[in-house]
């Protein structure tokens, strides 16, 4: 047998294989949970990705930003624009910028009972919890109360929270959990934040 006959039968192999793992998986007959955590770039970034695939099959989709606040990002104006996507951005800026510990908190707790709306409408088939992570990082949110919201939510509902150090409880909890690792930034060689690549 030629390397290349080999290669095929092998590749039928693999086929073979995968789709009989695939015809076992079963539907969960509900919106999953992904948390997108890590210090690499690309969190967010790969959240509105899965907005754009949710909006391909016409699927409802609402983003609710708990840290960016006031900055101008490039998917929120491609979004704004679409005109698809019920978009909320709650917080005040990172916390650095605002120093100030119970405002950070007060807006934290309001974007998430925007979110807590959002996904238990029954009208959403995804909802973006954009940078959710960090304010569960600084205890502006409790994360025990974010996952009882998480289970009490409409079945039909997915979620994505996203944002640096996810809490290990949130983790356990979600079906899928993706950790960015950064390799190398240009921010380390001086380079300042890109429009358009990092915001």
């Amino acid at each position: 047998m030629s390397d290349a006959e080999t290669h095929k039968d092998d590749m039928k192999k693999v086929q073979a294989k995968h789709r009989a793992k695939v015809a076992e998986a079963k539907d969960p007959e509900k919106g999953l949970v992904l948390v997108h955590t890590g210090n690499g770039k690309g969190k967010s970034s790969s959240a509105f990705g899965v907005v754009i695939r949710a909006l391909g099959w016409k699927q409802k989709v609402g983003v609710v930003q708990f840290i960016k606040g006031k900055w101008i990002t490039g998917e929120r104006r491609f979004f704004d624009r679409l005109g698809d996507v019920t978009w909320h951005t709650m917080g005040e800026g990172f916390t650095w910028d605002t120093q100030d510990r119970d405002r950070d908190i007060a807006a934290a707790e309001a974007a998430f009972a925007k979110a807590v709306d959002m996904m238990n409408s029954g009208e959403y088939d995804l909802v973006v919890l954009d940078e959710i992570n960090i304010a569960l990082r600084y205890d502006y949110l409790d994360v025990a109360y974010v996952i009882e919201c998480l289970k009490a939510r409409d079945k039909r509902t997915g979620v994505i929270l996203t944002g640096r150090n996810a809490k290990p409880e949130l983790m356990e909890y979600a079906d899928l959990v993706t950790d960015m690792t950064e390799m190398k930034h240009p921010y380390k060689a001086g380079i300042k934040a890109q429009r358009g690549v990092d915001y």
